[in-house]
Formats: C-alpha cells, structure tokens, sequence
C-alpha cells in the first residue's frame, strides 16, 4: 500500500505522514471519529468507513446532543511485525475499544464557579431604563416633547426654502433617470469587455460578445419602448384623475411623488435637507490612547520595569465624559499628574479644560481621569430654580449649580462662613448672590448686606435687608462705614447673648448646646439665623480712617471666628484675595479673616497662587487651580470645603430682573409672617451723629486738668455705651487728634501717661462751635 492510500496507518516513523490529510467526519456505530483524508486523492478514492481512532475526540453521544467521552484506559501498542502488511511501520490504536458498561460522562463539564463569577460581575441592565421611572418620568417626558416641539418648528419654518429645494432635486433626479435608463439599455458597461478581447486579437470572442450585446439592447429597447408608452398615457390620463381625486389625496401623491424624484437626483454625500439637531461629537477614551498621553507626558516608561502605567478600573461612561482610574508608577504621585495636566490633555488631544483629576484617598499613586465629551464649563447652568419664589429653608442645602458633570451642586449655609474670589468681571457678585436669595426666601432670615464697591448688584437688598449700606461715600441714610461698625458691634453682641441664653436653655429645648431649627424660629428667644453679606470686604479694611479700620477688622475677626457656630453665618467676596496695604496689624487682620472661612469658591484667578489664596492653603498641590479656568467662563468657579468632593462648579444664573421678584417674594413672606425689621421695615439705622469734644468734655470733672487715654475710653463706654462700647485708647486717643487735641502727658491718679488735657479739649470745642455760630 502507497502513502497515498487514505486508509494508511500513521507510523512514528514517519512524521511526514500527515501530510496533505485532512479531518472529516466518518461514520462510526454509536457516534462519529475523525478520519485522516487525503483532499489530493478525495475525489478519485473516496473513504471508507474504517476510522482511525483519535484520542483527541471520542465518540458517543448523549440523548439530549451533548458528546460524551469513554472512560479513558492507555493500551499498550502491539509487537511490530518482521513482515507483511506492518513490516515497516506500527499500527497502533490510539484508543482502546469502548466499554459497554461503562458510563458516559459529558466532555465539556461546565465550571459552574466560574459561571457564577461571571455573572456576578455582568452588570445588570435595569427592567425600567432610569429615564421612565418615578420622578424621571416628567423630565423626560417633557424633554422629549421639547425636543419634538424643537424639530417640528425648525422644519416648519424652513417648508417653503424645502419646497425649492426638493423641487430642483426633483428635477435632477428626473435627469439622472434618464441617463440611467439610457445607460442600461445600451449596454455601456460591455463596452470594456469588447476592448479587452479586442486587445486580446480574440475575433472569435469578440464576434460572439458582439452579438449578444445587440441581442440584450434589442430585447431592452423593446422594454423602454413599452415604458415610455405606458408613462405617455399615464400623462395623458392625468389631468381627468386629478379632477376625481380629492385635493388632499392629489397632494400627498405629487409630494411622494416629488420626494421619489428628488431622492434620486440629491447630492452625494450629504443630506438633502439640515438636520434640527446636531449630534455632538467626541473623543472614545481608550486604554491606548490614555497610555499614550500618560507616557507622552512622562509619567511613566513603557519600556522600563515597574515603571509603565497601569489601570485600576475599566474605562467607563461616566455622564457626558468617559472616566477611568490610572495607578502611576512607583516614585509618581497625584501631584505629578496635576502638574502634567496640559500634557496629559495634549496627548488625549483635547482641550485642558476636557481633563480632570480627582485624588484617590487609597493611593496616593492612584488618581482618576475623567474626560468630558466637550468642554463642560462652556455651557451655562441656567436660570435659578429660585424663581419658583417658593419658600426655602436655610437649614437645608441651598441650590448653587451644578458640576462638570452635570450634576446638582448644593451648599449648606448653617454654621459656615463662604468666601468668594476672582479677578474683576468673572462672576463673583453673581454667584454669592445666588446663596442670598435662597436666604431672602426664608423668611425666619435676618439679613445685612454691605457693598464696599457700591455697585447696583446689590441695592434690591434694601427690600429685605435689616441693615444695609452701599458704597464709602455718605448718603441720607448715614455714614455707610459708621452703619457697618454698628451692625458690627450690634452683631458682636448678640453672638455673646446668644452663648449665655443657649447656655441656660434646658437640654431637652438645646440638647447639643447649639442653636437649632426650632429655636431659631421661635420668636420668644429671640435668636433668629443672621446672615451677613460683604461685597468687597477688602474696601472696608482701608476706607482712610485708621480707627474704622483698626476697629472692623476686629470685629470681622471675631465673627469669623466665632459667629457661624451661633447661628450668624457670613458671605464674603473680594477680587483683592491678596490683601491690603504692605503690612501693619490691619493688613494681618485682613489675612486672618481671609484664611478662617470654611467654605471657599474661587472664580477665575491670575495665577495659581491668587487661586491658593481664595480655596486655601494645598489647593494647588490637590489639583485645585481656578487661574486654569478661561476667561470666557462666567460664573464658573472651583467649589472646597462644601463637601468631600471639590467640584468646579456652573453657578445658576439670576440677572437684576430675577432677582428682584424674588426679592419680592421674601419681602411679602416675611410682611405676612412679621419678621420684616430694621430697615425693611422702615426703622432709621441711623444714629445721631456724636460730637466727640463735647461728649469728652462731658466727662471731665470740675476741676480736673486732663485724663489719661485709657481712662477716656472707659469712661465714655460707661456713659454712652451705644456709641462707644467697644472704643480703645487708642482709637479715641485718634478721633480727638483729627480734632486737633494733642496728647501730652497728663498727671492724674499719681501717675503720668498720655492723655488729653482739659484746656486742648476746651479749645478744640470752641474751634469747631465758635460761640457766634447759630
């Protein structure tokens, strides 16, 4: 027998055997083997049903269509022969013969472990998709009427420049017709084949190729002459079936007909008509692609042990953007990643403003990559849910934006202190006056607002506000730096009244020893929520007069520090984060007032250091850089301390419209409920100017030829207390030398000190009130 005989045995021998054979299915009682076939040699010998064995692939079958296997037992391979058939070659049988008795057992056992892993990590697609369930329902329905309302509109509008259009499309259709029915029946694409073979001197060929085609132009020919024919009478019949046709029938038929024709002659390539709504597109993150930015930005060497950068999360979608979590190499931090931002965003080629990196508490390897779809602070968050003009409740989170994702942003304005800072024109008075409104809506809210700029942003206010000054310069209403030093002291000491009455209430009234929701709406103790809002502090540390400012930064100090966990929460802005001046204690009030908010909100900056100075000291070093942020966003800003997530925020919109109907609204709220106070309500705030001389003058005993500062300030907190509770020496000791008092020294008590003397301070008085003055 030849090797080319399909039913030759393998041979060890022989490893060229397999050669040229093929595994096709044979035949066999009980189920089916592979066999050896020669493909050469398949269509002149066919096989016979003589398998051979392989141990690779056995051979029954259960009832239900699963294989089954034979209880596998090693045979020994017989003795060779010296002649014959298996003289020069073994014939072994790969598998013993099965056994009858033995039971089947099922090849493929499935690992039902392993199927239970794999289905706990499927994630489960919801029954109901989020969109149609309760409290989404509406949303979504009134999304999709809008954007159908949307489309309908825009194509209704453009319906007759449409008309023109499909009807210049109609007409090259009509054209492009014809030429393809022209084409079709001559035949145009034979004409290639005639060139061939008569390039190839094939005559024979070309005859015969020659005829049939005048065959098929005749048989088509006959075919068009049918259809024009038929197309005639039709156009002659057409005017009497119009006449029978209703109008609307007539119509919709011409518009399909039209809509036919132009489909034929639209340009290639693009649509006939615009589309109303244009599918944004964007960049699929992909784990080759993020690899690349991360190594383009060197963090990280691909090519190096240990140092190549790894994934600790699939990518995912996460909102409109893909997210995905990146472990660094060894040696490589988040701090590392923040300062190669603008290099990981030019290797995912995309904007800087499409990349953000949010730290891992477990690693400090370990950060995630969020990648907007397109830049997401370009889009603005909309007008307030404020205009609603329902009642809030400044003891829940008050709505504030809402994040790069997409997601709602809300502050908590109990017990906080918020600053907000930014360049000029960035959107810093918008955003804190977003917080207030929700507060003018409360109206269990007492509220004081002050403009250092002056600016009308604010003036609306004065509806609700129990105090209020706009500006440096005096108006009718009062000096506005001596109205804010009194709300100040008046503010001062309510917070200390507050920690003595909370202090005496039962625990069952005050268990935690701190204002509550129900105490402070009761108007029995007398402890309403205070907030207090300054536009431009940084005004009000340098208004010219050293004791004003020696004195309210005092005070500002303190309530920062102190007035939040009483219930008197303050809003800060400034577009000077730096501070005032080149130093001085006033300057170092300035900056400890700055650093004890709690809450920060940091608008576009100048640099990152401006941007340390507003969100706190290791902002930038957490990735919190609001000088990064374009100059085009208004009202975008990065959001710390609010919560444990530090979003850059898309404040909500409320113009000076706005805010004056909700103004409006917590005007009438609180008139209904009679918490309208101050100067709301019409109560003067403003005190009767002091003469400072002859208060002074007041206090000298007959007698007496001076008095010492110290003693000064005493004695005139003593007597007029409403005006000069919290004056210092050094602060009357300034107000009398503006008047022209010296200070000298003065023996009073047995002791000598700086003081004023009597015949300066009689002096003075009479310059300033000459006796024949009316």
């Amino acid at each position: 027998m030849t090797t080319d005989d399909p039913r030759t045995p393998l041979t060890p021998t022989d490893p060229g055997s397999q050669a040229g054979r093929l595994p096709v299915p044979v035949d066999r009682p009980g189920g089916w083997l592979p066999a050896l076939i020669d493909y050469r040699a398949a269509s002149s010998n066919p096989p016979r049903n003589e398998p051979t064995t392989d141990q690779h692939d056995t051979g029954a079958t259960s009832d239900s269509g699963s294989r089954l296997v034979e209880p596998y037992q090693p045979a020994a391979p017989p003795e060779p022969t010296g002649s014959g058939r298996f003289a020069s070659s073994y014939d072994v049988p790969l598998d013993p013969e099965p056994d009858p008795t033995a039971q089947p057992v099922p090849v493929d056992i499935p690992d039902c472990a392993a199927s239970r892993r794999r289905w706990a990590d499927d994630e489960r697609r919801p029954i109901i998709p989020s969109g149609l369930r309760r409290g989404s329902l509406a949303p979504t329905v009134r999304h999709t009427a809008g954007h159908l309302t949307h489309v309908v509109v825009f194509h209704a509008v453009r319906l007759p420049w449409y008309t023109l259009v499909t009807t210049r499309a109609a007409g090259v259709g009509v054209v492009r017709l014809l030429d393809r029915q022209r084409r079709w029946w001559w035949c145009a694409e034979a004409a290639d084949l005639l060139h061939t073979t008569a390039e190839a001197a094939d005559p024979g060929a070309w005859l015969k190729l020659h005829r049939e085609i005048r065959a098929t132009r005749l048989r088509r020919g006959l075919m068009l002459a049918v259809e024009l024919f038929a197309v005639g009478w039709g156009l002659l019949w057409l005017p009497a079936v119009v006449n029978v046709l209703p109008w609307p029938v007539t119509l919709l038929l011409g518009g399909a007909a039209l809509v036919a024709l132009a489909r034929f002659g639209r340009p290639a390539g693009r649509p006939l008509l615009p589309s109303a709504v244009v599918t944004p597109r964007y960049r699929r993150l992909t784990a080759d692609v993020v690899l690349r930015a991360y190594y383009a930005a060197r963090l990280g060497m691909p090519d190096k042990p240990g140092q190549q950068v790894e994934f600790g999360s699939p990518m995912s979608r996460d909102g409109e953007g893909s997210r995905v979590v990146v472990d660094l190499p060894y040696g490589k931090g988040f701090g590392d990643a923040v300062r190669a931002r603008e290099a990981i965003a030019s290797g995912l080629d995309v904007a800087t403003s499409q990349v953000f990196l949010t730290r891992d508490p477990t690693s400090h390897r370990r950060h995630m990559l969020w990648v907007a779809d397109r830049d997401p602070l370009a889009v603005g968050a909309g007008r307030t849910p404020l205009l609603a003009c329902k009642p809030t409740d400044i003891w829940t989170p008050a709505p504030f934006g809402v994040d790069e994702r997409g997601g709602a942003v809300t502050v908590d304005l109990m017990f906080t202190s918020i600053l907000v800072g930014a360049q000029p024109r960035q959107g810093k008075t918008f955003a804190l006056r977003t917080l207030a409104l929700y507060a003018a809506l409360d109206p269990y809210v007492r509220i004081s607002v002050f403009d250092g700029g002056g600016k009308p942003d604010w003036r609306r206010f004065a509806l609700v506000a129990d105090r209020c000054s706009f500006g440096l310069a005096p108006t009718r209403d009062g000096d506005p730096v001596e109205v804010l030093i009194n709300t100040l002291r008046a503010i001062k000491e309510d917070v200390r009244q507050r920690y003595v009455h909370l202090s005496d209430l039962p625990s069952d009234v005050c268990p935690e020893g701190k204002l509550t929701r129900a105490i402070a709406r009761n108007p029995e103790y007398g402890m309403p929520v205070h907030l207090l809002l300054l536009d431009e502090f940084q005004e009000y540390f340098n208004t010219g007069n050293q004791t004003a400012d020696q004195e309210i930064a005092d005070l500002l100090v303190y309530l920062v520090r102190v007035a939040p966990a009483a219930g008197v929460l303050l809003g800060d802005a400034t577009q000077r984060p730096s501070g005032i001046g080149s130093g001085g204690d006033v300057a170092r009030k300035f900056t400890d007032f700055r650093d004890n908010h709690l809450v920060r909100f940091a608008l576009r900056t100048g640099s990152w250091q401006v941007s340390d100075l507003v969100l706190g000291a290791g902002a930038y070093s957490e990735g919190l850089d609001s000088s990064t942020l374009l100059p085009q966003y208004k009202g975008v800003g990065i959001l710390r301390g609010a919560s444990d997530a530090n979003p850059t925020v898309r404040t909500f919109l409320a113009d000076a419209q706005d805010a004056e109907k909700i103004l409006s609204v917590g005007r009438a709220l609180r008139e209904r409920l009679g918490t309208l106070s101050g100067h709301a309500a019409g109560q003067s705030t403003v005190r009767a100017p002091r003469n400072v001389l002859a208060d002074v003058a007041a206090l000298l005993a007959p007698g007496e030829s001076g008095v010492h500062w110290a003693d000064l300030a005493a004695r005139l907190a003593n007597r007029f207390p409403e005006h000069y509770a919290d004056v210092t020496a050094d602060a009357i000791s300034a107000q009398l030398r503006d008047l022209g008092v010296p200070s000298a020294n003065v023996r009073a008590g047995g002791m000598v000190r700086r003081g004023a003397r009597a015949t300066d301070i009689t002096a003075a008085l009479r310059r300033a009130d000459p006796p024949g003055d009316v």
